[in-house]
């Protein structure tokens, strides 16, 4: 039986019209901007904080007001993991050099050692300028508080057992911290892949800001 010509044009407007639909559903979902998820419970933030940086000076969250910041916990006499962390945290620190709004916080797990005369000299391996990427130092307990209680990371063995302190938190991870010092990504400071999605990441979350 023939189709009459109603019906031909019935079913020619709703083809087109379910064409027409998927192609605004399509591009305003790809125009809708990406959004980094939230970490830790419901309005969690960074904790308050006053350490020493490899300047002597000390630093708290006030100095971080309007920043975008990454975190890591590390040792300047490891000779496990922390010389890949640093290698990958200055790739990412290059990346978004001289930019006032993006910071890097690296926090010693051994401040018995890791003195402000230690933390310059190692800070000067990676051409670190101490108004963007910040060594710090303090009291043990602070710092362990710190990690597991404002950055949410968890304590894993350094690949050199002989270097293992008594209970400290050493993370392979990489926090990123926004401007409201919420949590908005983790990753593993020792995979090139993931370190790239920081660099990602980091631009997305300023695109937030705009």
């Amino acid at each position: 039986m023939k189709m009459n010509k109603t019906a031909i044009i019935l079913i020619t407007f709703f083809m087109l019209l379910g064409i027409g639909f998927l192609g605004y559903y399509y591009t305003t979902m790809m125009n809708v901007p990406k959004r980094l998820n939230y970490y830790g419970n419901p309005g969690h933030k960074v904790e308050s904080f006053s350490f020493t940086n490899q300047e002597g000076k000390t630093i708290t969250e006030k100095d971080l007001e309007g920043k975008i910041y990454v975190v890591e916990y590390f040792f300047t006499t490891c000779k496990g993991i922390c010389p890949k962390l640093n290698e990958n945290m200055s790739k990412v620190y290059q990346t978004f050099r001289g930019q006032n709004d993006i910071a890097f916080v690296s926090h010693t797990v051994n401040p018995e050692t890791d003195t402000v005369q230690q933390l310059k000299l190692y800070s000067l391996k990676f051409d670190a300028d101490p108004n963007q990427w910040i060594f710090l130092t303090g009291d043990k307990h602070d710092l362990y508080s710190m990690a597991i209680n404002s950055y949410l990371v968890a304590a894993v063995d350094d690949t050199t057992k002989k270097e293992i302190l008594p209970d400290f938190i050493h993370t392979k991870y990489f926090v990123l911290v926004d401007k409201e010092k919420r949590i908005r990504g983790t990753y593993d400071g020792t995979n090139d892949g993931s370190v790239q999605q920081l660099i990602g990441d980091i631009k997305v979350l300023r695109k937030e800001y705009k």
